[in-house]
């Protein structure tokens, strides 16, 4: 789908959305907790919002729907948000990455879903990560954090335990996880392809094949820029990742990369089920070939046979003999006969 760039011309820093979508209406609810428990609320307003908030535990604030820029804004800024930062929240086609501000850590990721009909589809969350307070912006409301919610609700785990770098962790560890889902289906949809990859011979089938490699460059082009944003996490100098995290995202980072080698076998696995099926084609073609060249060799005698007695010369003994009629259509049998009995010898019929 084109996406529309208001934003072209405009100076850095302009907040407009961006997006293959039409922006849904914003929602605001915020999560608060620590080791002794946990409540959930949601706002009408920013300033309804920012009365909620947990000074003295962890804070996670979900801002749903992106079409109140106003308010995203506000909220931005009460956290000191660059101008570029709420820049790259609005503009859904962001490719993933991580900046490391003075007040913040900034995140992109992209959330992937799978539609058994559409296939994968995309959604850009942005993380902002400070001292007590995660804050996640997403395009739609329905989302794949609701384990993380229960678990925050429930006290089940450490989560409820740790500070607010391993709630971050754990909203990129839920979509990775949803990567998986998305892959094994992808993958399902390949298996089918390549079983039918020798018995088609239709357009239809290299159309449906195609559309597929589209979808996974497109899940490339969200996963190894993800891959380096995870690197660039555990390689980072900043008082918001704590000691603790380290090995949580060395895990995180291992996933990202197998979800990336996966990629890479799906797009060779592709090459080759295409490969196979138009050698397939081509091997049919030549099967076609073969039996009209033979049929075109076996005629070759015959027809100089014919040839030879329809000429019209007066003195051709053999046009007058009683038996030569048959006897003409005896040899030009036994050609034939001869002619396939030697193909089928040298196994070529």
């Amino acid at each position: 789908m084109a996406v529309e760039r208001p934003d072209l011309g405009l100076p850095p820093g302009s907040l407009v959305y961006v997006g293959d979508q039409k922006p849904t209406e914003t929602s605001l609810s915020i999560i608060g907790y620590d080791p002794i428990g946990s409540w959930t609320k949601t706002a009408a307003t920013v300033e309804e919002l920012l009365s909620y908030r947990n000074d003295a535990g962890i804070t996670w604030i979900n801002v749903n729907g992106l079409d109140d820029t106003d308010s995203i804004s506000k909220l931005a800024k009460t956290y000191g948000l660059h101008n570029l930062s709420i820049e790259d929240i609005l503009n859904t086609e962001h490719r993933p990455k991580v900046e490391a501000f003075e007040d913040y850590l900034f995140i992109i990721a992209k959330a992937i879903t799978w539609n058994e009909e559409q296939g994968p589809e995309y959604e850009q969350i942005s993380i902002v990560l400070t001292n007590n307070t995660v804050i996640t912006f997403q395009e739609h409301p329905g989302d794949c954090f609701d384990a993380i919610r229960k678990r925050i609700e429930v006290n089940a785990g450490r989560i409820r335990k740790m500070g607010s770098d391993y709630l971050a962790y754990a909203i990129l560890d839920s979509m990775v996880d949803e990567y998986f889902k998305t892959l094994d289906k992808l993958g399902q949809r390949l298996e089918e392809y390549e079983t039918q990859a020798v018995d088609e011979t239709g357009r239809d089938f290299l159309k449906q094949l195609q559309f597929v490699k589209q979808q996974v460059l497109g899940l490339r082009r969200i996963i190894w820029p993800l891959r380096e944003s995870i690197s660039t996490l555990q390689r980072l100098d900043t008082e918001y990742i704590t000691e603790e995290l380290t090995p949580f995202l060395k895990d995180l980072y291992d996933n990202i990369l197998q979800c990336a080698e996966t990629i890479e076998s799906y797009r060779e696995l592709i090459v080759s089920i295409m490969e196979v099926n138009l050698s397939s084609v081509s091997n049919r073609m030549n099967e076609v070939m073969k039996v009209l060249t033979i049929i075109s060799t076996i005629f070759i005698p015959l027809t100089f046979v014919v040839g030879v007695y329809g000429m019209n010369f007066k003195y051709m003994p053999e046009l007058e003999h009683p038996l030569g009629y048959p006897v003409t259509w005896g040899v030009m049998a036994l050609i034939a006969l001869g002619m396939i009995a030697f193909f089928k010898r040298r196994h070529w019929l």
